[in-house]
């Protein structure tokens, strides 16, 4: 006799199954998307995935990839790449840039070149909005960490280059290449802020101890711009680097995080400036590095065993940014 699933393990199987799809799309937005083939990576039915996404994610799947490509563009636009918007479009999946340009429009009310030339006023409106500086956000051109308490890895290679932040932020970048990492992650889709903290606390730390991955090195990582995505859509996964031999089960799936070269910037400080560290680093640093992004996910590696210091309250970590030759 076949045993019924529980409601909470269905979900969650379903969770794993749907992130499965969504990490594709987003590896894959150059590319057309073929709906048989990413109802194969579901393991769903072909012929009912389109309803079963929609209903999950609230959005269809090609809105949902239409929205991806657009605002992957514009965050492309807004870190001072030399690309040209024709290569900014077809490295976001379209085909033309007329195509491109009448999309971007009708989604941000302004053309792709607009955009870029905009990009330091519309973060001077966005702060003045909320009533607080820029770097006093929550958040980063590519990612939002809430006020974890995070602290960053030694570095993992030599230093190519050193650059020195102004002493608000007291950051080292430095350009190295990081190995390839092997993690278990659980997703938290919704609003950045505080419940990414009460996410590492109330789920991800306990489920460390109970699989003895305290000691294990942490990545956090925000795939979406809130000032860009619906704030109930923004994806953030938390991540935990496990063995070869480590099986996932129930919402944890395994991710593999690419290696490669990265800008790694040495945080330490009071968490209300970490966002001032993500604006400089993609808003002044990058277009003078002679360097650009790349599609890898940026990330935020720590120890959580260390990393929050008791007694100033301060945290560390290692902002890393995914980096290619311009």
């Amino acid at each position: 006799m076949t045993t019924k699933p529980s409601a909470q393990v269905s979900r969650a199987e379903y969770a794993r199954r749907i992130n499965r799809v969504l990490n594709y799309i987003d590896a894959h937005l150059d590319q057309p998307l073929d709906g048989a083939q990413l109802a194969d990576i579901a393991n769903f039915s072909r012929f009912h995935f389109h309803r079963i996404f929609a209903a999950w994610m609230g959005e269809t799947l090609g809105s949902y990839a239409q929205r991806r490509r657009l605002e992957k563009a514009a965050f492309r636009l807004s870190c001072g790449s030399h690309e040209t918007v024709l290569e900014t479009a077809l490295a976001t999946g379209f085909h033309s840039g007329e195509a491109f340009a009448r999309a971007f429009k009708l989604k941000f009310g302004c053309t792709p070149s607009t955009w870029r030339s905009t990009t330091l006023q519309r973060l001077k409106m966005q702060a003045s909005a909320i009533g607080q500086q820029p770097g006093n956000q929550e958040s980063n051109p590519d990612q939002v960490f809430s006020n974890i308490h995070q602290e960053g890895e030694p570095a993992l290679g030599e230093s190519d280059v050193s650059y020195r932040l102004t002493e608000t932020c007291a950051m080292d970048v430095r350009i190295i290449d990081l190995p390839k990492a092997r993690v278990a992650y659980q997703r938290l889709i919704g609003p950045y802020g505080p419940a990414i903290g009460e996410f590492w606390r109330g789920t991800i730390a306990p489920w460390m101890h109970s699989n003895g991955l305290s000691d294990e090195t942490c990545y956090g990582i925000g795939h979406d711009d809130p000032s860009l995505t619906p704030a109930n859509k923004c994806r953030y996964d938390a991540c935990v680097e496990v063995p070869a031999h480590f099986v996932a089960s129930g919402q944890v799936d395994i991710l593999a995080l690419p290696g490669g070269r990265y800008a790694v910037a040495s945080f330490k400080g009071k968490a209300k400036v970490l966002g001032n560290a993500w604006i400089w680093l993609t808003r002044e640093w990058m277009p003078s590095s002679g360097l650009q992004c790349d599609d890898r996910p940026c990330f935020e590696m720590f120890s959580a065993t260390t990393a929050l210091d008791p007694h100033t309250g301060e945290f560390s970590c290692d902002i890393c940014i995914p980096v290619r030759a311009l």
